[in-house]
């Protein structure tokens, strides 16, 4: 399998000629899911006993099954949270694959966890965390959070030795992303919903809410997830007095910033996350709005020794070797992973070459995109402004549009290669009601873009 041939070259070569025309393309073909039924129609099966060949292979996936894929750095991609990975990043994660270094321990993947931890360093350093505080690449935001919240119900056990045998609960608001609830049952813990009076959690109603529960409750609450950024709609919850309560109760306090963590880099934003250093973990995901290639997410501990406590895997074949060479940081102590690739390298490659004030640059660029949006929504009369922009997102509907209008919108822009925009949910006076949302993350996005959007609304 592993013998050097011509095909094997051409083959190669076919697959860099590839990589380099889409890398190079900033406005892919926008393409749209087809049934499994049709695809296998239309390429047959692809796994057999003598193989269909490379040159096959290829061909299917260049000519029919990419186009049946969306592209999430397409300019006109604003459904979701979309991403816009550099170039760099992007040949930078095919190196990282053809280098074929395990990530787990120092012993084998010094050098690439020596470039992950440059970045890491830099993410560290946008949170305000104390020295000492560190962290380590994920799989994405779920992974990083479940890691972080392993980490502290670990942690609560500790302190107590009757917490052993109790489930644990954890508190988070209603604005919280559905990766919480979904980690909750992955761990057997507990959870409790705050529903927020405004927009975001804050400190005053967690307190209340910590008050109401009952005496086995309190016992059992171990962590407060607070959220930098929701997804819907870009809210930060007020980290700074949510802080304080956790202090106070001493409970674990982390912040999902799953999607909003790249904004840590945008001094025009920077002040609404006050308070996050003062959290025992955070969750950042590197490839949303830090322009990294999926997948990549990243959890940080203000301890990481309570982080080794909880993750730290023991094995008479995961013995390390005792050369000097072989200690170093090893990434499998501090999250649920042992097997991992090199998630960071990509972004370390990036900021290595870019330097962080483009990256500073970009992100404020995705926030004045939503301000300008929200400017052009303001200034047509067929649509409405939902609220202000917030960070990279904007919610506004359309007067008069039933949720069938949105939907029947949306699969007509998608399926004419226009955009992918999608409606969602916001409540409105006590009710639900479909809207529009836009969210910005690619600065190759332009105001034209937006118009063109727009306009096939009115």
């Amino acid at each position: 399998m592993h013998t050097i041939d011509m095909d094997l070259v051409e083959m190669t070569l076919d697959v860099m000629k590839y990589t380099i025309d889409r890398i190079s393309n900033i406005t892919p073909e926008l393409g749209s899911p087809k049934k499994e039924e049709e695809l296998l129609k239309m390429v047959g099966e692809t796994v057999t006993p003598k193989g269909i060949g490379g040159e096959n292979a290829f061909k299917m996936f260049r000519d029919v099954l990419v186009k049946a894929t969306v592209p999430i750095d397409h300019p006109r991609h604003l459904a979701f949270v979309p991403a816009a990975p550099t170039r760099a990043a992007i040949m930078f994660d095919l190196v990282t694959s053809a280098s074929s270094i395990h990530g787990a321990y120092w012993m084998e993947g010094a050098g690439g966890i020596f470039c992950e931890n440059q970045a890491m360093k830099w993410l560290v350093s946008l949170t305000g965390l104390p020295e000492g505080a560190f962290g380590v690449f994920t799989s994405g935001g779920t992974a990083a959070n479940l890691s972080a919240l392993v980490a502290a119900r670990e942690e609560w056990r500790n302190k107590d030795v009757s917490h052993i045998a109790e489930k644990g609960l954890l508190l988070t608001s209603d604005g919280a992303h559905s990766s919480i609830q979904a980690m909750a049952k992955v761990m057997d813990a507990d959870i409790q919903i705050i529903t927020c009076e405004g927009e975001n959690l804050t400190g005053k109603e967690l307190k209340a809410a910590i008050a109401k529960l009952s005496a086995a409750d309190r016992k059992c609450l171990f962590a407060v997830v607070a959220t930098g950024g929701t997804t819907n709609a870009g809210i930060i919850d007020d980290l700074a007095s949510i802080a304080e309560v956790c202090e106070t109760e001493k409970v674990w306090f982390h912040v999902d910033c799953a999607y909003g963590g790249g904004a840590l880099a945008a001094p025009s934003v920077r002040h609404l996350f006050n308070g996050i250093e003062k959290a025992d973990s955070i969750t950042i995901d590197p490839h949303k709005w830090l322009f990294s290639p999926y997948d990549c997410g990243a959890v940080i501990y203000k301890d990481l020794e309570m982080a080794k406590n909880a993750h730290s895997q023991k094995g008479s074949y995961l013995e390390i070797f005792k050369d000097e060479g072989a200690q170093g940081f090893n990434p499998a102590d501090y999250q649920i992973q042992l097997t991992r690739r090199l998630r960071g390298m990509p972004l370390w490659f990036s900021l290595a070459m870019h330097g962080t004030e483009k990256y500073r640059d970009s992100i404020e660029r995705g926030i004045e995109l939503a301000k300008i949006a929200a400017k052009k929504i303001e200034d047509r009369p067929y649509l409405e402004l939902v609220r202000p922009s917030s960070l990279s997102v904007v919610l506004y509907k359309r007067k008069g549009w039933t949720p069938e209008d949105y939907r029947d919108w949306t699969y007509r822009n998608h399926n004419a290669g226009i955009a992918l925009v999608t409606p969602t949910k916001w409540m409105t006076n006590g009710e639900y009601e479909t809207i529009s949302r836009f969210c910005f993350i690619n600065p190759d996005t332009t105001e034209e873009d937006i118009d063109m959007i727009l306009d096939t609304m009115e």
